[in-house]
């Protein structure tokens, strides 16, 4: 009997975990130091690029930052509406995941990945809304900047400590 013959239960879960990992999303980030360095100008103007080659990209979440170049680039993207909730007595916006997820969008972009959800939103964090959609199949862009949420354990700039870990995703 031949024992360097493969264990075919084995190989099955080895298949199994490789078509999982192949139906996930997949997530580009668009890293930069700092705000206003252009991450969510970059991000936009693939999303143009991806367009123009007939990829179904919807807009999930972009802060503009009331920078009109950045908002002429959104223009003409489809924008998914983003959700009212009501905390302490105002309405805040927060990005509608259900909708996402209903419209399936190849790719969604998304800002703000280390944002805190305003509390009765189903995740607490932006990054696990994240990590829902990319479990659905949908790729999704996010600008990142090297001192918030997504730098890592911790970074020291303008004498501000920032405390944020990077969501593993």
């Amino acid at each position: 009997m031949d024992n360097d013959r493969p264990d075919p239960d084995a190989l099955l879960a080895a298949i199994q975990k490789d078509e999982q990992r192949q139906q996930r999303g997949q997530l580009k980030i668009f890293f930069g130091m700092a705000a206003g360095v252009g991450k969510t100008y970059a991000m936009l103007a693939a999303a143009r690029r991806l367009q123009a080659e007939g990829v179904d990209v919807v807009a999930g979440y972009v802060e503009t930052h009331q920078r009109a170049e950045t908002a002429a680039l959104l223009a003409g993207l489809e924008i998914i509406p983003r959700q009212p909730v009501a905390y302490r007595g105002t309405l805040l916006d927060e990005m509608d995941t259900d909708a996402i997820l209903q419209r399936r969008p190849h790719t969604v972009l998304v800002d703000e990945l280390a944002h805190t959800n305003v509390p009765g939103v189903r995740h607490v964090k932006r990054y696990q809304d994240v990590q829902e959609l990319l479990a659905a199949g949908i790729t999704r862009c996010a600008p990142c900047e090297a001192l918030s949420g997504c730098a890592g354990t911790a970074g020291r700039g303008h004498q501000r400590l920032y405390h944020h870990q990077r969501p593993a995703l």
